[in-house]
C-alpha cells in the first residue's frame, strides 16, 4: 500500500497547496479554490473507496468487501484455474503432443541394456534339460554342450527385441496403453486436490494481500485521476 499512500499523499498535498494559493492569489481566487477543493474531494473519495475495498470501516456498509467475501474469492480462483487452464481437453492435448514428440525421440536402448540375457539363456537351457531332449543332451555333455550357442543366442535376442520395439504394432500397443483421457482425468483430480489444499490454507488476510499485490500498482493512479478530474469539475463549476 506504500505506493498508493505516496500517490494519495502527493495528490492531496497538491490539492491543499492549490487551495492555499486560491486564498492568496489576487487573480481568479474563486476559480483556483474551486479547482483545489474539487481535486481534494475527488482524491479523498477515490482513496476512501480503495481503502474500503480492503478494510472494514465502521458504519459504512459494504466496506471491507474483499476480506468479508474471501470464500467467494477462493472459489473464483479455483474456477479460474480449473475451467480456464487445467481442463481435461487441455491436459489431453498436452499428453498427445508429448506422445507424438516422444515417439520420434523414443530411446529404448537403456531398456535393452537392462535386460538380463544371461538369465534368459539359463531359463532356455533349463527348459531344454527338463524336456524330452534333456536325456539326449546329457549324452552329448549336458548344459556345457550349449555354451557355444550362448553368445549367438544373446545377439539374436537383442536383434529380435530391437526389431520388435521398432515395429508399428509395438508402437500402437504402447500408444493404446497410454490412455490420454484417463491420464488427463487423473491429473485433473490431483491438481484439484492440490488447489483445494492450498485454498483451504488461505485466510482473509492472505486473500487481501494477494488482491493488493495484483492491482496495487494501478490503484494509486485512481487517486491521482480522481484529483485531476475533480479539479476539472471544479473549473467547470465556476464557469457554469
Amino acid at each position: 500500500m506504500n505506493k498508493i499512500l505516496n500517490k494519495s499523499f502527493m495528490t492531496n498535498l497538491l490539492s491543499v497547496v492549490i487551495i492555499g494559493v486560491g486564498y492568496l492569489s489576487p487573480v481568479q481566487p474563486e476559480l483556483i479554490k474551486s479547482i483545489g477543493y474539487f481535486a481534494l474531494s475527488g482524491a479523498i473519495t477515490n482513496w476512501l473507496a480503495i481503502y474500503m475495498l480492503f478494510e472494514k470501516v465502521p458504519f459504512l456498509y459494504g466496506s471491507g468487501v474483499i476480506p468479508a467475501r474471501f470464500e467467494e474469492f477462493k472459489l473464483s480462483i479455483k474456477q479460474l484455474m480449473m475451467h480456464q487452464f487445467f481442463t481435461v481437453n487441455n491436459i489431453e492435448q498436452f499428453i498427445q503432443t508429448e506422445e507424438q514428440q516422444g515417439s520420434k525421440m523414443l530411446n529404448l536402448e537403456p531398456f535393452l541394456n537392462a535386460v538380463d540375457y544371461d538369465k534368459i539363456y539359463e531359463s532356455l537351457v533349463s527348459s531344454i534339460m527338463e524336456s524330452s531332449f534333456g536325456g539326449m543332451l546329457l549324452m552329448m555333455g549336458g548344459p556345457d554342450a550349449l555354451v557355444p550357442l550362448k553368445e549367438p543366442f544373446t545377439e539374436k535376442m537383442k536383434h529380435t527385441l530391437v526389431e520388435m520395439i521398432a515395429s508399428d504394432r509395438f508402437k500402437a500397443a504402447l500408444k493404446d496403453g497410454l490412455d490420454a483421457h484417463k491420464i488427463g482425468i487423473d491429473i485433473i483430480d490431483k491438481i484439484e486436490n492440490v488447489i483445494d489444499k492450498r485454498l483451504n490454507e488461505l485466510t482473509p488476510q492472505l486473500v487481501k494481500e494477494m488482491v493488493q499485490a495484483i492491482i496495487r500498482q494501478h490503484l494509486g493512479w485512481l487517486v491521482v485521476w480522481g484529483g485531476i478530474f475533480g479539479g476539472l469539475m471544479g473549473a467547470l463549476f465556476i464557469f457554469a
